[in-house]
């Protein structure tokens, strides 16, 4: 699974983000990532005091990931709603799931204040970045005036989360892409002007 040249630290850690995302902390076992790494106990334990101190090392990497993608749309050219809708419209494994999102209905995560706090920086930051977005399609006459960026950016993320849930239960992408286009719609510029025009007729 691994090449040579990835050391075993990395192996453990990219393994244990793996299990983490498919089966979440208690289901991911010291033996499990183990073998999943092609690593001996004596090295696991060299590399990290014990399963919490791993699975932080891989939620932090998993946070910065997400966090790297996001950033790679939200903030490269064009106009404020095209990064957004390159944002929601990027290529995701949509029927496994965002495994950032996974981890917040992990109870066994969000009860430990450490293994959290990476995960709720990371949702505070993403909502904070798109909401910058917004307040810069405002400035530029994209978006309008009333909206209220920090809501609008947190209706983005619900409905990324919220289409992943709805995918996994469907067992197709089909709703999660129907929620993304939906979004895209109302927030797109040509429909807040047809909107308008209507009211004011």
């Amino acid at each position: 699974m691994y090449g040579n040249r990835v050391s075993t630290s990395e192996r453990l850690i990219e393994a244990t983000r793996e299990l983490l995302w498919d089966r979440g902390y208690v289901g991911t076992s010291p033996k499990s990532i183990q073998q999943r790494a092609d690593a001996g106990q004596g090295s696991m334990y060299h590399h990290f005091t014990g399963k919490p101190a791993l699975a932080l090392a891989a939620i932090r990497r998993t946070a910065a990931e997400l966090r790297a993608t996001a950033e790679a749309t939200l903030g490269g050219d064009g106009s404020a709603y095209g990064r957004i809708s390159a944002y929601l419209l990027r290529e995701r494994d949509v029927l496994r799931g965002c495994p950032i999102g996974r981890l917040t209905m992990d109870p066994d995560i969000i009860s430990d204040d450490t293994l959290r706090a990476p995960v709720d920086e990371t949702v505070d930051w993403l909502r904070g970045r798109l909401s910058g977005v917004v307040e810069e399609g405002q400035r530029q006459g994209e978006f309008a005036a009333g909206l209220v960026p920090a809501e609008i950016a947190s209706t983005v993320v619900a409905t990324v989360q919220g289409g992943y849930v709805l995918a996994r239960a469907t067992g197709s992408p089909a709703a999660f892409d129907a929620g993304v286009r939906g979004l895209l719609a109302l927030l797109a510029p040509d429909a807040r002007h047809a909107d308008s025009a209507a009211r004011h007729a």
